[in-house]
């Protein structure tokens, strides 16, 4: 890591002052998009600190359906990593880059030795607790959420058009990829949405935000 990556790194995780002789160490990684960084069942290479891209955190069953958890920004962390290091068993998830990725990987010895700081063991518990409060809120929205309001509401806040496949949808809501185009039709017969080749233009967005505050089951 040269001297522009390790102020990068600290402007982006301030923790890392007190840790600054580990920065000489960190080689700096770098993955296309698409590229899997870590599996269900594998023993944690280290704590990831993303400085540039993002990863998808991922549930896979074994009918190959996946369910997003979460995604890695630069400056964030990875819950499934640290609770790996912490309790030092193999993962429970999956991570994939979704856009050309920067990143360090701290070894599992020395964030063993790191949470011996006070400011970086402040950071990374801080830092889950709030990855815990978003898994809660995915719980809830799985457990007690109709599919179509949830559906209604991945569509909102991306501008007027979204360029994206029916698979991809269906995977970060849990579902198959058939349930997704099947709700996605009606929403085009309602005149929320009109529907081309992977891209999903938004027709009535009053409508759709009414369709995603829907009373749950």
């Amino acid at each position: 890591m040269n001297t522009t990556e390790s102020a990068q790194l600290l402007e982006l995780y301030p923790a890392f002052h007190a840790l600054q002789s580990l920065l000489g160490q960190l080689p700096v990684h770098e993955a296309p998009p698409g590229t899997p960084l870590f599996r269900e069942q594998q023993a944690c290479a280290g704590f990831p600190l993303v400085l540039s891209g993002e990863v998808r955190v991922s549930r896979a069953s074994a009918q190959g359906r996946e369910l997003e958890l979460y995604r890695v920004l630069p400056g964030e962390m990875c819950l499934v990593s640290s609770a790996s290091l912490f309790a030092q068993q193999p993962l429970t998830a999956r991570g994939t880059t979704t856009a050309a990725t920067r990143f360090c990987l701290l070894s599992p010895g020395d964030f063993q030795a790191a949470l011996s700081q006070p400011d970086f063991r402040d950071f990374v518990l801080g830092l889950f607790a709030a990855r815990m409060a978003d898994l809660t809120a995915l719980i809830e929205a799985v457990a007690f959420q109709r599919l179509d309001s949830r559906l209604a509401g991945a569509l909102l806040g991306h501008g007027a058009q979204l360029h994206v496949t029916h698979q991809a949808l269906a995977d970060e809501l849990g579902t198959v990829r058939e349930i997704v185009t099947r709700l996605l039709h009606r929403f085009e017969r309602d005149g929320l949405i009109e529907l081309s080749r992977e891209c999903i233009t938004i027709r009535d967005s009053a409508g759709l935000r009414a369709a995603a505050t829907l009373p749950t089951r």
